[in-house]
């Protein structure tokens, strides 16, 4: 990923009050979109320090903490080691140059992290690969606005757009929602959160 140096200076500066709040937010809304949890196992990929996933850690069978950037994996772990957290693991992973086929899992969460990613369909499709038959990937993002332009991250996403290509990835049942508005949220804009679920398709023989 190429933002990964600065996502390495970042992230002891994550867990701010405003960004912890927003987890906790997202992480109920996420909740919305789990079934039988408690049997199933997840990826929460560009985890960053783990805001959202610490808050569904207890949801799952078993959560997995991926990030493509070192320090922020360290963190992780070491998050994980003092709360003394028994299903859930942390993994160095860039999705965008490996696709690590020996991992199947049931959900995968995607936290504002498109945002930050150039091309995002290579990514997606990565992230296609590693879901089980009826997997769910759900990716929670900035609505696109208008209002922001920076060279450095996307300015939101349309949702149907986004739909579309879930579908000629190769998901199914893609369906989208805002769930936040805030102020002064994405770039010192107003902007909204929305969530998008989509399905693999079970494989018929």
């Amino acid at each position: 990923m190429g933002n990964i140096d600065v996502f390495n200076r970042l992230a002891s500066q994550y867990d701010t009050p405003e960004r912890s709040e927003i987890a906790k937010i997202t992480a109920k809304e996420i909740q919305k979109h789990i079934v039988n949890g408690k049997d199933k196992t997840a990826i929460d990929y560009g985890c960053g320090t783990g805001l959202v996933g610490l808050e569904l850690v207890a949801d799952f069978e078993t959560l997995l903490f991926a990030d493509a950037s070192q320090s922020i994996v360290e963190k992780k772990k070491k998050k994980i080691e003092q709360a003394t957290i028994k299903n859930a693991k942390t993994l160095l992973l860039d999705i965008e140059e490996v696709s690590n086929s020996d991992i199947q899992v049931d959900y995968i969460f995607l936290v504002q992290v498109l945002l930050h990613v150039q091309d995002i369909q290579p990514l997606l499709s990565n992230l296609y690969k590693l879901l089980k038959p009826n997997g769910h990937l759900l990716i929670v993002d900035f609505d696109y606005n208008e209002q922001v332009n920076s060279d450095k991250v996307h300015n939101g996403f349309k949702q149907q757009e986004l739909i579309q290509l879930m579908g000629k990835i190769g998901f199914v049942e893609s369906n989208a929602e805002i769930f936040y508005h805030g102020k002064n949220i994405f770039m010192n804009q107003d902007a909204s959160f929305f969530i998008l679920d989509a399905a693999k398709p079970v494989l018929n023989d």
